[in-house]
């Protein structure tokens, strides 16, 4: 079973995505919750690190862009591939969740797509 974080401010979007990828393919991944940067490094700190982070761009406090730069300058945690989760949609941050992660799923997240990435990205290791 696969470890799935997922870093989102909003609880709805946690909840959605981690009932509908833990209904869909329960046998597969196990989504551990972080509702900010903060609370991601917090459960990266007590615990093994996950298989692949899904991280949300736009949130409050730390955004998705300085939890990437944490976790590439931390050696504990700069392999783990990231797909960046965003409501922008946008050329630029398209781009750039591109270049700097693993990949880059835009929300509404489709969750048949979303699990298809997830095992792209993860058939890379």
């Amino acid at each position: 079973m696969k470890r799935i974080m997922l870093v989102d401010d909003e609880k709805d979007q946690i909840f959605g995505i981690k009932t509908a990828l833990e209904e869909t393919y329960g046998d597969q991944y196990q989504v551990i919750p972080a509702e900010s940067g903060k609370q991601c490094f917090e459960i990266l700190e007590s615990q093994e690190p996950p298989d692949l982070i899904l991280l949300d761009i736009m949130m409050p406090e730390m955004s998705g862009w300085e939890v990437f730069d944490k976790l590439r300058d931390n050696p504990n945690w700069h392999k783990i591939p990231i797909v960046f989760l965003t409501a922008r949609t946008d050329r630029i941050a398209e781009n750039a969740g591109e270049f700097l992660g693993d990949d880059y799923i835009e929300k509404p997240v489709d969750i048949t797509e979303l699990n298809n990435r997830i095992e792209k990205v993860l058939s890379r290791e």
